[in-house]
């Protein structure tokens, strides 16, 4: 596989004519420059900075879509809806039919379909996520947070072989494996990027396993790291990292991720979006992502998880493969940020708390509060929400560039 396919979002630049290459990239820049602009003011920052955001990510994030023809997964459909015969029924009186009348089955169905199914409840949340996420932690400390992050992603990459020596197929083992970035929309997104028949029961697994695990990394912390470095006290940074700065890592790093890896590039975007909304100080947007979209969507992607969780899925003989990589994919995880807290101590010399190693896994911002809580309960006096909170802002970019690597090498082999 050569660097084009890998990274499509480059590789497509020399697939196109030349004329449309040269577009796209200058309509990044210009999207780059519409945020600042409207975050200065000088342009109306509620319609300019996600319509630059846009803009810079729609063009960054283009690959190649089934038929061999080149676009995005932000608004170009992957797959019609088609009969036995392969032919694309959406448009006909037939299809509408069929489609309403799936949609009328329960009141929920119409959230499934067109927010849980697809993927949009994962870009809500993580527009949420952006907005309650300080990204001056990973501004002060950018080396020991990607460094634990990337341990962290130890159960991500060490579930996939064993999961595929249980017999799993590529999707459904690097579906599985993603639970271990503790990141539930990424497990959702990878779930139905590659492995749409698991789809359910992987995300059920992931998110039930997800309460569990906040509940059981204490223990792991306290048999792994004794306690007087769990009350480690550590020098938390005092310099100012301004909105100006943030929106700069925002705007470069949401769209360098983009294109390197188009498939995860609503993610990149939702997240990195919202951040820089909330740094702009439009406050009415802030408000609503943060009050309205992720609280929203949390609500609802609990109540169709709920729904979802009937017994005739769990006892299914094909889920327990799945049950017992879950947990494995995030022990593993837990060993191996913790195993990154230990690197990141000793490289200091001995001046760093091991426990921050766990925030690592990402879900933002709880495995930050459980390293605190646990760094608290030692020593009253240890504050290192700073550096856990960095560490696992890190997680959710590190698992959604594992969750883009997966679905960019293993997608083309399904």
């Amino acid at each position: 596989m050569d660097l084009g396919t890998l990274f499509q979002g480059i590789g497509t630049l020399f697939l196109v004519e030349p004329k449309i290459a040269i577009a796209r990239i200058l309509l990044i820049f210009l999207g780059i420059v519409l945020v600042f602009l409207g975050k200065k003011g000088t342009l109306e920052p509620l319609i300019m900075i996600p319509m630059g955001f846009g803009m810079a990510a729609v063009n960054a994030g283009m690959l190649v879509l089934p038929g061999d023809i080149i676009g995005t997964i932000f608004m170009d459909s992957l797959a019609g809806t088609q009969d036995v015969a392969g032919a694309d029924i959406t448009s006909t009186p037939a299809g509408a039919a069929a489609l309403f009348d799936a949609l009328q089955i329960d009141f929920l169905q119409p959230i499934y379909t067109f927010m849980f199914s697809n993927g949009l409840i994962a870009c809500l949340v993580f527009m949420g996520i952006g907005v309650i996420s300080d990204i001056g932690n990973v501004l002060r400390f950018p080396f020991t947070s990607m460094l634990i992050a990337m341990f962290a992603e130890l159960g991500s990459v060490l579930t996939f072989p064993i999961a595929r020596a249980m017999g799993l197929d590529l999707g459904a083992a690097a579906a599985i494996s993603i639970v271990g970035g503790a990141d539930g929309p990424m497990v959702l997104y990878s779930s139905l990027m590659l492995a749409p028949e698991l789809f359910v029961p992987i995300t059920i697994i992931a998110y039930l396993y997800l309460s569990l695990c906040y509940g059981g990394y204490p223990f792991l912390i306290r048999l792994m790291i004794p306690k007087n470095l769990r009350g480690q006290v550590v020098k938390t940074a005092q310099a100012d990292i301004t909105s100006k700065e943030k929106i700069i890592f925002d705007v470069v790093a949401g769209t360098l991720l983009c294109l390197l890896f188009p498939v995860a590039a609503p993610l990149f975007l939702s997240f990195f979006l919202g951040n820089a909304i909330k740094e702009s100080g439009v406050t009415k947007y802030a408000e609503l992502l943060e009050n309205v979209f992720l609280y929203a969507s949390t609500f609802l992607l609990g109540l169709l998880l709920g729904i979802l969780c009937d017994a005739a899925t769990l006892l299914n003989p094909e889920i327990l493969p799945l049950l017992v990589l879950g947990i494995l994919a995030l022990l593993i995880s837990g060993i191996g940020g913790i195993i990154g807290g230990y690197v990141v101590w000793l490289i200091n010399g001995k001046k760093f708390n091991p426990v921050i190693g766990i925030a690592g896994v990402s879900c933002v911002p709880s495995t930050a509060k459980v390293a605190q809580k646990e760094a608290a309960k030692a020593n009253k006096r240890c504050t290192i929400l700073q550096y856990a909170m960095g560490a696992s802002i890190c997680g959710v970019i590190t698992t959604a560039i594992l969750t883009g690597l997966y679905i960019a090498v293993l997608k083309p082999l399904i």
